[in-house]
């Protein structure tokens, strides 16, 4: 299956050439990757244009500025549909997410629609976090499950696996989201079309080099977000009968 690795950047010039490195030493065969810079001003997607030269798997988006999560992960995609690849996958620059566990989720994802990388499950779990930080992102997955009713132990994460037919089926146009709720959606929307979800366990370091964008703000308003996609849902149609109807199946 072609798979397109979507990686969003804005300073990583310390992180994404390992990064790539280490995503080919993992699934040296299956992917490509897709770099969607935000203007860095640190020269990052300057380095992705000189590895992109010496290897046709290595594509870069240059953005003027930071314009949002979501709108990279969007702009990835919709590059992705048009290319004709099968699988998308979301990835943080910063070795959050260990290219390692690729296999597993290349390999899940043949049997399902959509997989998770998920710290919530047995198996899972954080390095390297403080105490307030682990609390904010369970509590903020309880409530994301609780208010829109969906079976996802780690709505927040942002390490996924999604078949080109998820993406079409509910359509990038209809996403709402730009900042960090956009992983909240993606997940909430492919629950609500009644596609099969998988969560597989992985352990989410913290970043070791360059500068964090996540802060309490930004999980906050994330947060607040969640009433807007659970009243969306309610105005097209996706109430509880809708759901029966669709079948999600979720493990």
């Amino acid at each position: 299956m072609r798979t397109l690795i979507v990686v969003p950047t804005y300073n990583e010039i310390e992180n994404i050439q390992p990064l790539v490195e280490g995503i080919f030493q993992a699934v040296p065969k299956e992917v490509e990757i897709m770099v969607v810079d935000d203007g860095s001003p640190d020269g990052t997607g300057d380095l992705v244009d000189s590895l992109a030269k010496s290897n046709p798997k290595i594509h870069i988006i240059h953005r003027e500025k930071k314009m949002g999560l979501g709108k990279a992960y969007v702009a990835g995609f919709q590059w992705g549909l048009d290319q004709g690849f099968d699988v998308l996958v979301t990835m943080d620059a910063d070795f959050s997410h260990d290219p390692k566990y690729l296999p597993t989720m290349l390999e899940l994802v043949r049997t399902n629609d959509v997989v998770v990388g998920s710290r919530y499950v047995e198996g899972g779990g954080t390095l390297n976090w403080g105490l307030g930080r682990k609390v904010l992102s369970r509590c903020g997955s309880i409530y994301a499950r609780t208010i829109l009713g969906a079976p996802f132990r780690d709505f927040t994460g942002g390490f996924n696996a999604f078949r080109r037919e998820v993406i079409l089926g509910f359509g990038l146009q209809n996403m709402r989201s730009d900042g960090y709720s956009f992983q909240i959606e993606l997940k909430y929307r492919s629950f609500l079309k009644g596609f099969k979800i998988i969560e597989f366990p992985i352990i989410f370091e913290d970043r070791k080099v360059g500068q964090s964008k996540m802060s309490q703000k930004i999980v906050v308003e994330a947060l607040r977000r969640v009433w807007g996609f659970r009243i969306g849902a309610l105005k097209e149609g996706h109430g509880l009968l809708g759901r029966l109807i669709g079948g999600s199946k979720a493990s």
